[in-house]
């Protein structure tokens, strides 16, 4: 059965119908802080025939707790908001499902921001002056499973790639963190000195977007850097 929800928050007040699971149907969250952009594109996507939008977001706090509750075969979600922008809001959905598929929607072609989407685990990127049959195209080929990079981003992924692989002496290093030992402890091991070591894991920890050691660690496990202990 059919029902009308609300969501009351400091900014915004935002009403979404729940729509009964049907076969072989798209069920699209849009999330954007434009009420215009949100009207519109679920005007567009209401005509397609195969999509239904199940929610529709102006920030990411409220597309967090609609995503929770509805579970979105896919997410489009826009690059530049306020207080969480889509690489964040991207990030915080993917952390809740691993397997979410989500299209980050941008004015700018900018490739430091699409990069950064990337490595957050979107899809694929969309400007928004898009045509509706791209569009369209887009959303079923990311529901099937497909991951859309064109050229210029994969040239550009792949030197971001190149700049954040570790050193032999950083791989050295955090396989020690991973032991557990201490900045001192490492340097006596490896016969350099304390300081050297906090320059490594400093490296480190840049370069797997990490705050700490034990989520360094963590990322390197799941990457298969380093094996638990």
């Amino acid at each position: 059965m059919s029902q009308w929800n609300t969501y009351n928050l400091d900014r915004c007040s935002l009403h979404y119908h729940v729509t009964e699971p049907m076969e072989n149907r798209i069920r699209v969250m849009l999330v954007d802080d434009h009420r215009i952009m949100l009207e519109g594109l679920a005007m567009l996507l209401s005509g397609s025939g195969d999509i239904d939008v199940v929610a529709q977001a102006g920030d990411g706090e409220t597309a967090l707790a609609m995503f929770d509750e509805l579970r979105p075969d896919v997410c489009i979600v826009d690059l530049r908001m306020r207080p969480m922008n889509g690489v964040e809001l991207t990030e915080a959905i993917r952390r809740r499902r691993p397997d979410a598929r989500v299209i980050l929607l941008t004015t700018y072609d900018t490739d430091e921001e699409i990069f950064q989407g990337f490595r957050a685990g979107i899809a694929t990127y969309l400007l928004k002056d898009i045509d509706s049959s791209r569009l369209l195209e887009t959303i079923r080929s990311v529901h099937a499973g497909e991951r859309i990079i064109n050229q210029r981003i994969a040239v550009k992924l792949a030197e971001h790639v190149a700049a954040d692989a570790l050193t032999p002496r950083q791989e050295e290093v955090l396989r020690l963190l991973a032991e557990g030992k201490s900045n001192l402890e490492i340097a006596e091991t490896i016969f350099i000195s304390e300081g050297t070591v906090k320059a490594h894991v400093r490296a480190i920890l840049r370069k797997l977007g990490a705050r700490d050691r034990t989520q360094a660690i963590m990322v390197a496990m799941k990457r298969g850097l380093v094996h638990s202990m």
